[in-house]
Formats: structure tokens, C-alpha cells, sequence
């Protein structure tokens, strides 16, 4: 049975931080495809078109039939595990760090046999649930999971190495009047985070929440994701100690280009969504890139929340989705420049919020902002890169992934001609 991790003592600022290792990155052009199921929290492998084999390891013709018709599906996680190793010693840098490392072969329900990583708390010869994630390379990889969940079972040295667990991490959530803010607070001290600190802009502007991240222990400091020396003044101040950052800070408008008679709320938004999130990533990015190492209260996954309208242009906020796009594809950037460090980039796609927002006009479904502050931990706890939060951003990822030209279609064109 894993053992609850204790808090880590108080680090000494006089012993240098352990250097980030990685373990092996290197993927065929195939075995991407599982990763960027990994990505969403699935579990995918092959399956031949012809013959119906399912195929492991990923490749480019079928193992049975040679037929170059394999498409990716979503498969069962049982399995049984048919033998085990520890593994004490190892040329890699990155596992003899962690060494002892468990690994063995799972007869998958689905069919083929596949190489896992082996949870602590898998007895030998036993039912397993296996589960793709990602590891700290970015890369996916197999997990063997218990049947059945196990108490503390998140704590073992091996899910917290595939995963961005906020037990016992300190976050800093980037804006405290967005109107996210108290519901995520109260969902990571439930998930066990040790300390959140929040960034006021404004702070001489009351606001009814205020008191009530206060009284959860919130530590409000001031920031304004628009103004870089702010910006800069905190990360000085706590930079060394947030293992979490979410971005909350958005700025939000109605209209197009045309609605709009000057560049004024434009640049708003691009200040703030754009560019503030450029601001955060150079005054936080390379204090919790050195962090990645260390332990339990390792620096570990930068969170975004973004409107599902960065995929495609969501009419009536055609200038707000503008600058959520670019948005989205910084945080690709980022991923790319994090990836050395193991720093994870988790993004949080979301439709309408249910809110004193901008959004009241249009109909429902809207998201809560409970169930987004679930979304953003469960994510965290599962090591994702993108997370889909309420009906309306799940349904338009699976229409852009459709046909992202149909998509544009339905959500640019206009009623009926006069």
C-alpha cells in the first residue's frame, strides 16, 4: 500500500536546485499518435482496417497482414500482468535518480502485449487497468494501475512523476478578480495544495470576492498582468516558490472588426491575453523551468484558461477570439521552449461561462466555474496538455478535427439574405 507523502521541510536557499533531467524522448513518427492521445487522458492503439488486429508497438503496416491501413481507436484498459521487474541500476541519469523503477508485460484485453511502467501497488500476475500518460519529456508512455484504486495511490513516486498533482505545491493564480478565481482556490486546497497566492491588479478597485479568497487563505498580491515592471516585482518576490501558475487573466468584449469604431478594446485584449501571457511566461518561466527537480514541491505545469473560440473564429467576440488564437499558439511556443525542463503546458478550453460576464446574452449551455476549477485540477492530477471543459468546447473540438473549413462556415455565416 503506497504511503501518504509527508510536506516537504523548508528548502535551503543556500543548496543549489537539482539540475532537471529527462528520460528518452525519442518517437517514431507513429508512436506520436499515442502521445497525442496521452495528451487528452486516453488510452488509443491501432487496429488494422484489413484484418481487425489491434498492433503494438505503434508501426506503419500491420504485424498480421502487412496492410498500411491502421487508424487509431480508443481501446479498453483492462489487462493482466504476465511478469514483472524492478529495475536497481540504469545507464539513463534520469531513472537512476529514481531508482528502484518497476516495469513489466500486460496482456491487454484488447489483444496484443505491451511493455508498462507498473504502479506500486500492482501485486504480481494481477488485473490492471493501463492508462497512457505523459512523462517528463512530453512524451506518452503506459501505466499499469491497480484495479481497483488504492489509498494514497496517487502518492506513489511514479504517478507523481507522470503527473502535475497540486498535493503539497504552492500556485499562483494570475488575476484574482477574474471570476474563476474562488472556485479554483477551493478546489485546489481540496486537492491538497500548500499555499495560493493571487495576483490584484487594480487594487484600490473593490470587488465582492475579495474577502471571501481571503478567508481561504489566499495570499493576494499586487500584479497586473499589463504592466511588465508589476509583473516582474512578484515574480522577484515568489518566483522561487510557485510550482503551479494559472493564468486567469483575460480581458473580454463583444464585436468584430466592423462593430468596433477604433482599436481601442483590440488593444485590450491583446494586452492582456496576448501579451500579458507573454509578460508572465519571461518573468515566471525560467525561475520554475530551473525548478522541475525539486521533489515533492517541484515548479511543475503552467495552466491556461482559453476560450474554445482560439480553434476557430466564434461570432459575436470575433476580436476576442483573435487574440485567444494567438493566445493558443504561444502556449505552443512555450511547450516547445518548457519541453528541456519537463515544465508541463496544460491549456483549458472552455465555452460561455455562467457568469456576471459578457457572455449573459447568449444561451445556454454555459460552464460554471466550479466545474472549470474540476476540470483544471483533475487535469493537473492527470498530467494533461489540453483539457475540454462543457458541451460547447467539446463539440466544437470534434467539429474542427471534422473539418476545420465546415466549422469556419457554421460559425461565420450570417441568417438568411434579405
Amino acid at each position: 500500500m503506497t504511503q501518504p507523502i509527508a510536506p516537504p521541510p523548508k528548502k535551503n536557499p543556500q543548496v543549489r536546485s537539482q539540475s532537471p533531467t529527462r528520460p528518452p524522448e525519442v518517437r517514431s513518427r507513429a508512436a506520436m499518435h499515442l502521445t497525442a492521445a496521452a495528451a487528452e487522458g486516453r488510452f488509443s492503439l491501432q487496429r488494422c482496417g484489413e484484418c481487425g488486429v489491434v498492433q503494438y508497438p505503434p508501426r506503419d503496416a500491420c504485424g498480421a497482414c502487412l496492410s498500411t491501413d491502421l487508424p487509431w481507436e480508443d481501446m479498453p484498459e483492462g489487462g493482466t500482468v504476465l511478469a514483472e521487474t524492478t529495475v536497481h541500476a540504469s545507464p539513463r541519469l534520469y531513472f537512476r535518480e529514481r531508482m528502484p523503477w518497476r516495469s513489466g508485460t500486460v496482456q491487454l484485453d484488447a489483444g496484443p502485449t505491451v511493455l508498462a511502467h507498473l504502479h506500486g501497488d500492482v501485486p504480481r500476475h494481477a488485473r490492471v487497468r493501463i492508462q497512457a500518460r505523459l512523462d517528463h519529456s512530453g512524451q506518452g508512455v503506459l501505466i499499469a494501475l491497480p484495479a481497483q484504486d488504492t489509498p494514497n495511490m496517487e502518492d506513489d513516486p511514479l504517478m507523481r512523476a507522470l503527473s502535475a498533482d497540486p498535493k503539497h505545491r504552492r500556485v499562483l493564480i494570475t488575476d484574482a478578480r477574474s471570476p474563476h478565481a474562488l472556485a479554483l482556490t477551493r478546489a485546489l486546497r481540496q486537492a491538497g495544495a500548500a499555499m495560493i497566492f493571487a495576483g490584484e491588479p487594480e487594487g484600490w478597485r473593490p470587488y465582492p470576492q475579495r474577502a471571501a479568497l481571503e478567508a481561504e487563505g489566499v495570499e493576494i498580491l499586487p500584479m497586473d498582468v499589463t504592466d511588465t515592471i508589476s509583473v516582474q516585482k512578484l515574480a522577484g518576490e515568489i518566483g522561487g516558490k510557485t510550482d503551479i501558475l494559472i493564468n486567469t487573466a483575460q480581458f473580454l468584449r463583444p464585436g468584430g472588426v466592423l462593430d468596433r469604431g477604433d482599436t481601442g478594446f483590440a488593444r485590450d485584449e491583446l494586452e492582456v491575453n496576448y501579451l500579458g501571457l507573454m509578460r508572465l511566461a519571461q518573468a515566471f518561466g525560467p525561475g520554475m523551468a530551473a525548478r522541475t527537480a525539486d521533489g515533492v514541491n517541484s515548479a511543475i505545469a503552467w495552466v491556461n484558461l482559453l476560450s474554445a473560440g482560439a480553434l476557430c473564429n466564434a461570432q459575436p467576440f470575433g476580436s476576442f477570439s483573435a487574440s485567444q488564437a494567438g493566445a493558443y499558439s504561444l502556449t505552443q511556443s512555450l511547450r516547445a521552449e518548457f519541453r528541456s525542463s519537463g515544465l508541463r503546458v496544460m491549456n483549458v478550453f472552455f465555452g460561455p461561462t455562467e457568469d456576471d460576464s459578457w457572455y449573459q446574452p447568449l444561451p445556454p449551455p454555459r460552464v460554471t466555474s466550479s466545474a472549470l476549477a474540476r476540470a483544471v485540477v483533475n487535469g493537473l492530477q492527470r498530467g494533461l496538455e489540453d483539457v475540454w471543459c462543457g458541451d460547447i468546447a467539446m463539440d466544437l473540438r470534434d467539429r474542427f478535427r471534422r473539418d476545420p473549413k465546415v466549422l469556419e462556415r457554421e460559425m461565420t455565416m450570417g441568417g438568411e439574405g434579405a
